[in-house]
């Protein structure tokens, strides 16, 4: 069961100077009422008691959020005072009205203890209109309701529907604003704590999209370093066997030996970087050894599946193609295809343009389609942070979003060197 919260310090502060600010209104409505009043009243204790009593039962709502119940009791008692010593200051003075209504609305609205609270309301509820039928009993045996005129129903009937009717509006009515006012309260927290949640979730899927993204390039170079080592020991064979008779191929033998050895460092060391941060818990897999490998050479293909899928895909190639590192060609094909996937998924597009470029010092990737987001549900743009981490893996710059003449653009540059400045080769 959901309890509210207690009051903040700035609201009790407020309800303190509700509670003054009321209390002096009520004085001041007092001297009003005796001023209005069209035969002389009696001031009774000492002269001063409807003003001590106008302004007492109003000064409890100086903690009618922070002690609900206690100022619900408190009010009641003292409006039925009121009303017994001083009736020319209640019948005549809004702000003792109104004191009892806003001990009501408060009580429902902000008392801890639901149960204690129906019981307290219900026990107010009582005494009131205990004390509106006596007064009728009262009324009818002085005589007290008469009139002129003739209608439906005799003067004291009517004078009896009037009131019973006011009444059962004042108090029935702050019960409900008080009950709407906690409800609200609650679906606030409710809300407040989904959206929680919802972002403790957006941020663990995003973490586990950026963990994924980072283990499957991983198992990637694996099988990149694991080509670099195996040409290193075919080299090597082959240059310890013409050591003798053919130095100089022995020579060229170890050139490509300190080359791949040293692409090999550099990408072993991006892969070492890569794990740091990955979660250890996770199941890294085995990748299907049948399986192509993936790479800039084989868009075509892709392009030819996402053909196949119903998305009508262009390809424009530009510059003259180069031998891209293996690190370099797999993350194109793997950003080409998340790219892709993404128009299928999440967009109206029914096109879309992919462009490779060479730029000698890197390679660039383009994907466009002219498309907008579907009305269904859009997906958590989780593709887009795997991009991300794999073309800043890499060095690299991504450029994700929509379009200023429409459709949606991914766009990534990625160097042909490592951020240590060493060629990356194959």
């Amino acid at each position: 069961m959901w309890t509210r919260p207690a009051p903040t310090a700035r609201e009790q502060r407020y309800d303190v100077l509700l509670g003054v600010g009321m209390a002096v209104a009520g004085v001041f409505g007092t001297e009003l009422a005796r001023g209005g009043a069209q035969v002389h009243v009696s001031l009774g204790i000492g002269g001063v008691e409807p003003y001590v009593l106008s302004a007492a039962v109003a000064l409890p709502l100086c903690f009618r959020r922070r002690w609900p119940i206690p100022v619900l009791l408190a009010v009641a008692v003292l409006f039925i005072v009121n009303g017994e010593r001083a009736t020319f200051a209640f019948t005549g003075n809004l702000v003792t009205q109104s004191t009892m209504f806003m001990a009501v609305y408060a009580a429902v609205a902000w008392a801890r203890d639901r149960r204690v609270m129906k019981a307290a309301v219900g026990l107010v509820f009582v005494a009131m209109f205990g004390w509106l039928t006596l007064n009728f009993v009262h009324a009818l045996r002085n005589n007290a309701l008469e009139g002129p005129n003739h209608a439906l129903f005799s003067p004291y009937v009517s004078n009896v529907l009037i009131a019973l009717s006011l009444n059962v509006l004042y108090f029935f009515g702050a019960y409900f604003w008080g009950r709407t006012a906690w409800a609200t309260a609650r679906q606030r927290y409710e809300l407040e704590q989904q959206a929680t949640e919802l972002a403790a979730q957006q941020e663990a899927n995003s973490r586990r999209a950026v963990i994924d993204e980072r283990l499957r390039i991983s198992r990637e170079l694996h099988d990149v370093v694991a080509h670099h080592i195996s040409s290193i020991g075919i080299q090597a064979g082959g240059a310890r066997r013409v050591m003798d008779t053919d130095p100089d191929a022995a020579k060229n033998a170890l050139n490509v030996i300190e080359e791949s050895s040293r692409s090999a460092v550099n990408e072993m060391r991006q892969l070492l970087g890569m794990l740091r941060a990955a979660d250890p818990d996770i199941d890294v897999g085995t990748p299907d050894p049948k399986a192509p490998q993936a790479g800039a050479d084989r868009l075509p293909a892709l392009i030819a599946a996402a053909n196949g899928l119903g998305l009508d895909v262009g390809f424009h190639q530009i510059g003259s193609p180069a031998e891209l590192p293996k690190t370099v060609s797999v993350s194109v094909y793997r950003i080409a295809q998340e790219a892709l996937s993404n128009v299928r998924k999440h967009s109206t597009a029914r096109s879309a343009h992919l462009t490779l470029r060479y730029l000698g010092d890197a390679v660039e990737l383009e994907v466009l389609d002219d498309g907008r987001p579907k009305h269904a549900p859009v997906g958590s743009r989780l593709g887009h942070v795997g991009i991300r981490e794999r073309v800043a893996l890499l060095g690299g710059e991504s450029e994700i979003g929509p379009r200023p003449v429409g459709g949606f653009r991914v766009r990534v540059r990625i160097p042909l060197k490592s951020p240590l400045g060493v060629v990356a080769g194959d």
